[in-house]
């Protein structure tokens, strides 16, 4: 019988997902990461992109797109502390493609006094929201 683990999936604005789950796949820094229980410990960064969690074998992976964060692992608890996290069915696809038009406006357009990073930052966020919704439509 598999183990589980403890999940919590939280950002500023709301708690999104704390209960038991078999494993989790994330979007860090290095690349996807998963962790299933009794996982060594370990900090991570992650990137913009879609947050699965397996409740439970042979069901589908709950979606959750996080824009970014940190993932802690404990061997039986996994903490994922997001900039800014969203169910997969709350997406907007007019308001991340609007995001995205945003952002390559203001990469193409910069002044002096532009941050470059941010704006960056921005189009790659809105590009991975983009690509979540899409990934989720061909299914």
């Amino acid at each position: 019988m598999p183990m589980n683990m403890h999940v919590d999936v939280v950002s500023a604005e709301e708690s999104i997902y704390s209960g038991t789950a078999l494993m989790i796949a994330a979007p860090a820094e290095g690349g996807e990461v998963g962790v299933y229980a009794g996982h060594t410990q370990m900090l991570a960064r992650l990137n913009p992109g879609e947050l699965r969690i397996l409740e439970k074998e042979g069901a589908e992976p709950q979606p959750v797109f996080v824009s970014g964060g940190i993932l802690e692992v404990q061997p039986y608890h996994v903490t994922v502390l997001a900039d800014t996290a969203v169910r997969a069915k709350d997406l907007d696809e007019a308001e991340a493609i609007e995001a995205k038009k945003r952002a390559e406006e203001a990469l193409a357009n910069s002044k002096a006094d532009f941050d470059y990073a941010k704006a960056q930052a921005e189009l790659v966020e809105a590009a991975a929201r983009l690509q979540m919704i899409q990934k989720l439509r061909r299914k």
